[in-house]
């Protein structure tokens, strides 16, 4: 892979071209980065691309090698892997609250004690998600409900 950079004072706002032989998976994965950088992601449903605001995700969560992206009462798919949509979003609001999911804090309504140190998130559209023990502890310290 070859980068290149030039400095053109004329310009306005920042301007990426890529080059390629081909639209491989290894350049999707770079488009959809840059797009996070824009908070806005390629997503899929049916069969159809969209690009979403990173803004409207209420949570992420990985299912049998797949990752969705819950928006309202829409279900997307990404190509993304959940740690990879983690490095990409942990600045933006996301928190991971188990092995499988990310949950966007602004969406969070309630959050109540469980059974073994979890915790259960009620969000703003009504699901409930279990924070396992391990990630309890920094969520409670994030939302500002430590003792």
């Amino acid at each position: 892979m070859k980068i290149t950079v030039n400095i053109n004072e004329k310009l306005d706002d920042i301007e990426i071209n890529i080059n390629c032989s081909q639209v491989t998976p290894r350049v999707e994965n770079m488009i959809a980065m840059l797009r996070m950088i824009n908070q806005q992601m390629v997503v899929t449903k049916d069969g159809e691309n969209y690009l979403l605001d990173v803004s409207k995700i209420i949570y992420i969560e990985a299912l049998e090698r797949k990752t969705f992206v819950y928006v309202d009462k829409t279900i997307y798919e990404s190509k993304l892997k959940l740690y990879e949509m983690e490095e990409r979003l942990c600045q933006s609001g996301f928190f991971r609250v188990s092995k499988s999911c990310l949950v966007h804090l602004q969406f969070i309504q309630s959050i109540k004690n469980d059974v073994e140190r979890k915790l259960r998130l009620t969000l703003k559209n009504g699901e409930q998600i279990m924070v396992s023990r391990q990630y309890a502890d920094e969520i409670k310290r994030r939302l500002g409900v430590t003792k």
